[in-house]
């Protein structure tokens, strides 16, 4: 039987979600208490991976248990309970044999918070001290609806068999001295999302023109973009999934 495990946790504390030696990661932990809990060996398939520091509002898994019974509301309940407080459960329940947690998302979305004043409260977002023009970000923004080839942006030697993305949404929105960047794609690359953070910022700060951005999509080499926004500022915050499947 395949299992559908829904969650979000906080990445403060963990290198990302996929498996690396000596770190830790969310995909380790969720195994090892899914192991314990079952008796049983379990692999969990993550509908993405993200990096150290980013977090995830919606994060979706599957893992196969043949041969067991789950019942799947003590399952969750337990799994809360032995999870570390930065990982939470909110959904497990059994699935179709064809659902598959990487490959069968159809769209992805990730929000981007920057803060324009300091606010200790405010600890996961990126406190940018100078003035952002708001305007030239948008206008940037708007290339990146004309191109899908985003090698640009991408974190160099991936083992991505292509850098081809379709963006299908990109707000840029002010909300109580906050920034808020709303991106959604059929899928993304590997240090992406931050990538063209760090390159709108250099934009509202001056250090580059919008037109900039249509030049560096253009380019397909990474160093011709900004430097990536700091981790703790980014959130996986949806993955959409047919209907039929999920």
């Amino acid at each position: 039987m395949r299992y559908l495990v829904r969650l979000k946790y906080n990445g403060s504390e963990f290198c990302g979600w996929q498996i690396q030696p000596n770190s830790v990661t969310v995909q380790e932990v969720i195994e090892e208490k899914l192991s314990l809990l079952l008796n049983k060996d379990i692999k969990a398939i993550g509908c993405g991976r993200t990096d150290t520091g980013v977090h995830a509002r919606d994060f979706y898994l599957h893992f196969d248990a043949d041969n067991i019974e789950v019942d799947t509301k003590q399952l969750k309940y337990k799994l809360n309970s032995v999870l570390p407080f930065s990982i939470a459960i909110t959904e497990l329940r059994k699935v179709s044999n064809e659902f598959h947690a990487r490959f069968s998302a159809i769209s992805r979305q990730y929000k981007y918070y920057i803060n324009l004043t300091k606010d200790p409260f405010k600890e996961n977002f990126w406190f940018v001290r100078q003035p952002l023009d708001l305007k030239a970000m948008q206008e940037a923004s708007k290339f990146l609806f004309d191109y899908e080839d985003f090698t640009s942006f991408s974190k160099l030697h991936t083992d991505a068999k292509t850098n081809l993305c379709k963006i299908t949404q990109m707000d840029l929105e002010t909300n109580e001295n906050r920034i808020v960047l709303t991106i959604t794609a059929n899928r993304f690359l590997r240090n992406m999302v931050r990538a063209i953070v760090g390159t709108l910022v250099e934009i509202g700060l001056g250090k580059r023109i919008p037109g900039d951005m249509k030049l560096i999509i253009e380019a397909k080499d990474r160093c011709k973009a900004g430097s990536s926004a700091p981790a703790k500022g980014l959130f996986l915050n949806e993955i959409i999934y047919p209907e039929e499947l999920i």
